[in-house]
């Protein structure tokens, strides 16, 4: 709820505020690409999180929604915001990699710069299209085909810099359920058949953004976003956005007519995938988890783990733990749950495994 300043936004307002904004007060009747478009993308460095995050947010979604999305090539997954693979719909391929552009650049300096240095990359870029559009390739192929022009360059470094500049989806069957494949990559341009757009002005992704995560600070639209330097389209966004602050002073921005439910709106139980981009997507992500939290969902080789909410923040871990026959889900909570709140998780992890695990002729919801 709000504060007594009513223009100020306490944790739990800002925590029901985007749980609404992430179709996850409710299961939205949303179409799989209208919930991939209205979430700016789903992250998706493996295959089956954005499948779980799907189910966990519409009503009656199945697998076979979202890979025929990939298979029709109305869905793709390249390199996109902070550097990192995410689905998105075909549209925003399109829309979007030309506003990250500068970012993915710059990030390929940081990255590789030292092992890039003097190199003249927007001919390996060249290069690099040209050889994925005669045939998809790996990442390592790729490198290797490089370095046959390139010699004296890491091939990894080279095959990262046609990635970062150039827009590389990567082809099924990578990325469809049940089915595994080599992460083969192609331009978007000749998978999707069409050009990209030409505006590179980020005011239309800021807008996106604050409706699928906001209310939030220009740092937080920086977090999610990978770019810098957004003050210019702030200040052309500002007349028509609304500000708040939150309970450290930060001034949050927001769209005028953005759900912003009272903090005292009942939340469900929800699971959430691996690199689900409500955990990822600002500065201060004590609007869904503590820090203590974090540390223990965020682990050092950069896997984000499932996690579960409970009342709308992070509660917990889970996984599926299968066997030939079986499948049993471990649930395993930060602290003692009520048992209110573990009726709920087994009834809702009763049905996650249904859903993820609907061979195994055994399931099981066990609470570590």
């Amino acid at each position: 709820m709000v504060t007594g300043d009513e223009r100020v936004l306490d944790r739990r307002a800002l925590n029901r505020a985007l749980l609404a904004r992430q179709l996850l007060l409710e299961r939205s009747s949303m179409t799989a690409a209208g919930a991939i478009g209205h979430l700016v993308g789903m992250q998706s460095q493996a295959p089956n999180p954005p499948y779980i995050g799907l189910w966990t947010r519409l009503t009656g979604f199945r697998t076979a929604d979202l890979a025929d999305l990939m298979r029709s090539h109305e869905a793709v997954r390249l390199v996109l915001m902070r550097g990192t693979i995410h689905l998105v719909t075909a549209d925003d391929c399109v829309a979007l990699r030309p506003v990250l552009g500068a970012a993915l650049r710059q990030g390929l300096k940081g990255t590789f710069g030292r092992k890039l240095d003097g190199l003249d990359t927007d001919k390996v870029a060249e290069f690099g299209r040209e050889l994925v559009e005669r045939e998809p390739l790996t990442l390592g192929g790729l490198g290797t085909l490089l370095a046959e022009r390139w010699p004296d360059r890491d091939p990894f470094a080279l095959a990262n810099a046609v990635r970062n500049l150039v827009p590389l989806v990567q082809v099924p069957p990578r990325g469809l359920w049940g089915e595994s494949g080599q992460a083969v990559h192609t331009s978007a341009e000749a998978w999707l058949g069409r050009p990209l757009a030409e505006e590179t002005a980020p005011d239309l992704v800021v807008e996106r953004y604050l409706a699928a995560f906001g209310p939030a600070t220009v740092k937080d639209v920086q977090a999610w976003s990978g770019m810098t330097r957004l003050a210019d389209a702030v200040k052309r966004l500002r007349p028509r956005l609304l500000s708040f602050r939150d309970e450290h002073g930060r001034e949050l921005l927001d769209l005028p007519d953005a759900p912003r439910p009272d903090a005292d709106t009942p939340a469900p139980v929800r699971f959430l995938p691996d690199f689900d981009n409500i955990l990822l997507s600002h500065a201060d992500r004590a609007r869904i988890l503590t820090e203590e939290q974090r540390m223990l969902v965020f682990t050092r080789n950069g896997l984000i783990r499932p996690t579960f909410l409970v009342d709308g923040f992070v509660a917990g871990l889970w996984r599926i733990e299968q066997t030939r026959d079986a499948a049993v889900l471990v649930v395993e909570p930060f602290a003692k749950l009520g048992t209110a709140a573990r009726a709920a998780l087994a009834e809702e992890g009763a049905a996650l495994l249904a859903f993820a695990a609907a061979p195994a002729a055994k399931r099981d919801v066990r609470f570590a």
